[in-house]
């Protein structure tokens, strides 16, 4: 019934989504005094939902317009959740607009399989991420996907090699421009503060974290067993879009590693991919009950999460 309701793209499915990620957005600003905020803190906050929305909608079309996935709606459906499962993912506006831009260099560097307008799309591609850096240092981590999907399809063009560090000079050298402008300051823009890493994992000693850690990383490895498997059986064009997928997603868990700061956002840059793989592997499960026993339990453990957080701090 669950898999079933999701099988095919339907308005329902986009209001459910939305309004879940409404509900995870909402969970940590719960005890905000609204009452005192003013028109430009209101006017963020509304910029970072609908910068999740956007997100979400990027998911959808390049799972759907690379045939990542089938015509179904599991792959925003579990953005969605992971976003309820950690829901301090929705805090920092840094790693939301930084992952926004990652989503737009991730859609032209999938397209590069088609072949067509390359020089542009990895130009795209390199300015995207160099901007989601000036957000989040961390994310420059996936420049080398660019690389990645560049030795996929065997490209022997050095223009085509080069192109890519063209865009990242080409935004430090608008943002050198602007932080003198503005801060007087050669780098001041760059956020060189953020260069930094951490291996401190300890505030993720909590069980909201630790259930929500558990569920990504075992059902992330087992989908991810069956989505390499199946990647031989895709047509040769795919290949490399879905090879991609498997990269972000390492890329993702290593940003998790490095960064300064364990606060839950680093997550994020997981979701996308592992959404994906997970929608993918829904999609060949055979057995019937067993699709709607992973189906339910990716449903029901972010709300499980949701309430026993509720009840530790009540």
């Amino acid at each position: 019934m669950l898999t079933s309701f999701f099988n095919k793209s339907r308005p329902i499915n986009f209001i459910i989504v939305f309004f879940i990620t409404l509900l995870a957005f909402a969970v940590p600003r719960i005890n905000l005094p609204f009452e005192s905020l003013e028109i430009m803190d209101m006017v963020k906050l509304g910029g970072l939902l609908l910068a999740l929305y956007a997100s979400i909608l990027l998911i959808n079309f390049i799972a759907i317009k690379n045939s990542l996935t089938d015509t179904n709606r599991f792959e925003i459906l579990l953005f969605s959740l992971f976003l309820l499962l950690l829901p301090h993912a929705t805090v920092y506006s840094d790693v939301i607009y930084a992952n926004l831009f990652v989503l737009l260099a991730l859609r032209r560097i999938i397209s590069l399989r088609s072949q067509k307008e390359v020089k542009k799309k990895l130009f795209d591609a390199a300015i995207w991420i160099t901007i989601a850096a000036l957000f989040y240092f961390w994310s420059i981590l996936f420049f080398a996907l660019i690389i990645a999907s560049l030795a996929l399809y065997t490209d022997n063009n050095l223009r085509h090699w080069v192109i890519p560090f063209l865009g990242v000079v080409t935004v430090l050298l608008i943002g050198t421009s602007i932080s003198i402008v503005l801060y007087d300051s050669f780098f001041e823009i760059f956020k060189l503060e953020g260069i930094k890493m951490s291996y401190d994992f300890s505030a993720y000693n909590s069980i909201t974290y630790l259930l929500g850690i558990t569920l990504l990383v075992s059902f992330g490895v087992w989908s991810s067993f069956y989505y390499l498997k199946n990647i031989k059986k895709k047509k040769k064009v795919f290949r490399g879009s879905f090879k991609t997928i498997v990269f972000a997603a390492i890329i993702g868990f290593l940003i998790v590693v490095f960064a300064p700061e364990k606060n839950g956002s680093e997550f994020l840059f997981v979701f996308t991919p592992l959404a994906i793989i997970l929608a993918s592997y829904i999609e060949i499960i055979e057995e019937k009950w067993f699709k709607e026993i992973f189906v339910a339990v990716l449903i029901l453990v972010p709300f499980i999460s949701l309430l026993l957080e509720f009840l530790a701090k009540s």
